[in-house]
């Protein structure tokens, strides 16, 4: 834990804590995933720092052998099921990341891979990435959001990922299929979007997302939807500015969102896509379905 707090995503642990879980970076940059728990009334008050992992990195040669972030954390008949982001070097491209599933059954304090191999592998349009961050089950069935990648963007003779955001639905999660349904793509002088965070309430479906452009913006995005697969874009919902100094003055990344009592807390990540740690913001949870107008 040397450096940065990567995607910080909240799970309710009981009624006074929540327990976030992120990606920490060792000195060689290579994260691992841990957790912090703050309190419910006043997230900005540290509880506890896990002093371990609950997920290390995978056995060398695998698909996560080079650092693992969060996707999603979900709670199910059969535990708390943990879908994550691993990360693998290769000799003629920056890195690959696909999606694994581990599962814990001590309430988050560790967790258990279900397989070495990707839940959620290479397909056409998805050689490099294929990394769900949003995941809902419901009576049997997953729905996930997840962002694919298939190229890369040279910007100042370094190459960045190009990826959009996809949807697929399966009742095993062993065997997803390969169709699947295109949810948002990039967007005038953006080359990537995704880190997709789906919220569902009265049948309505919101989207946080981040967004990046060829000229360095690294910015959210919000969209709507009725049915979690068609989608619209509202950007101007997401009510948070950059600061005008500090650890979030020059991006706003990686929003995810948890309702508590009147209140609907945003964590997010700032500069450097979280090297500082993260942060957290408040609404008042009527402007939920809406849009959240978010405030410091």
């Amino acid at each position: 834990m040397r450096h940065s707090a990567l995607t910080p995503t909240p799970w309710r642990l009981d009624e006074e804590t929540i327990r976030v879980f992120a990606g920490f970076r060792d000195a060689d940059g290579v994260s691992r995933i841990g957790h912090v728990d703050v309190l419910a009334d006043d997230p900005a008050t540290i509880v506890r720092v896990g002093a371990d992992p609950v997920l290390d990195i995978g056995r060398d040669g695998c698909f996560d052998d080079n650092g693992v972030i969060l996707g999603d954390v979900v709670d199910t008949p059969d535990g708390l099921h943990m879908f994550y982001v691993g990360f693998q070097r290769v000799a003629k491209a920056k890195f690959l990341a696909f999606t694994g599933l581990a599962v814990s059954t001590d309430r988050g304090l560790s967790f258990s891979r279900v397989q070495e191999t990707p839940i959620l592998d290479r397909a056409p349009g998805r050689s490099t990435i294929a990394a769900v961050h949003s995941a809902s089950y419901y009576l049997g069935r997953w729905r996930l959001w997840y962002a694919a990648g298939d190229d890369w963007e040279c910007i100042d003779g370094k190459p960045f990922p190009r990826y959009h955001i996809r949807h697929v639905a399966t009742a095993d999660l062993h065997a997803i299929p390969g169709t699947d349904d295109t949810c948002l793509v990039p967007q005038g002088t953006e080359y990537r979007i995704g880190r997709p965070r789906v919220y569902r309430e009265n049948g309505h479906y919101t989207m946080y997302f981040t967004r990046g452009n060829v000229t360095g913006e690294y910015f959210p995005g919000v969209a709507e939807s009725r049915d979690g697969i068609t989608w619209e874009r509202r950007d101007e919902a997401f009510g948070l500015a950059l600061a005008s100094s500090g650890w979030d003055s020059t991006v706003i990344c990686y929003p995810s969102l948890l309702a508590h009592r009147d209140r609907l807390l945003m964590f997010y990540n700032g500069n450097d896509m979280g090297v500082d740690g993260f942060g957290v913001a408040s609404a008042a949870r009527v402007d939920f379905e809406g849009g959240a107008h978010v405030h410091g």
